[in-house]
């Protein structure tokens, strides 16, 4: 099933499993806010024990288990100096908020994408290319909807402490523009990876 050489699946699992090791303790050291830490890290940690679960059973693509790991980064860079203080992201564009809530809510859409874009063909779920498109992206909107009830949630149990976590800075359309950014995630992750994709499926597939 699996005919990528093993050797370049132990690359791939070490590196990734330094790399994201790495990013995490650091970000634990002195993280602007804890609470915000604790649940910007917690997906990223959820998805790691996930992918060392299902690595022998459902191994994923190189290109996949990449992204992942960006995400994660993003995650966890998030998490240290909350979303609304990263630094570089300040202005950016002219904008007069800290727009690095933005980069993660397009990795939102960008990477679930791709995962569910591999699960659907793997497991020969929908055929006919547009369909599987139009599948893929409406799972990754459905997805951050959720992530925004979750993001309502927290912020009600909370109180004035959601802020951090939540980044709206203010923003009356900031729930609307994060789904949009996750829509637009989707989509580029589909016209621009999946050729690159497909390549490495017939090898995962085979």
């Amino acid at each position: 099933m699996h005919s990528v050489p093993s050797q370049e699946h132990k690359t791939i699992k070490y590196l990734w499993i330094i790399i994201f090791l790495a990013v995490l303790i650091w970000s634990g050291i002195n993280p602007r806010d804890p609470l915000t830490w604790m649940l910007e890290v917690a997906p990223a940690i959820i998805g790691g024990i996930l992918l060392a679960a299902t690595w022998n059973s459902f191994r994923l693509t190189p290109l996949l288990y990449f992204f992942v790991l960006v995400h994660c980064i993003i995650l966890m860079v998030g998490g240290h100096y909350t979303y609304a203080e990263v630094p570089l992201f300040d202005g950016l564009f002219g904008s007069e908020r800290n727009n690095y809530d933005k980069l993660g809510h397009f990795a939102q859409g960008f990477v679930p994408a791709l995962l569910a874009r591999e699960i659907l063909i793997r497991k020969q779920v929908v055929n006919g290319d547009y369909w599987r498109a139009f599948i893929v992206v409406s799972i990754c909107l459905a997805f951050s909807a959720f992530y925004e009830l979750i993001e309502w949630w927290v912020a009600l149990a909370s109180g004035e402490n959601a802020e951090a976590f939540l980044g709206t800075q203010g923003y009356v359309w900031d729930t609307q523009s994060d789904m949009g950014l996750a829509f637009l995630g989707a989509v580029s992750a589909l016209l621009l990876l999946s050729g690159l994709h497909n390549k490495q499926l017939k090898r995962v597939m085979h």
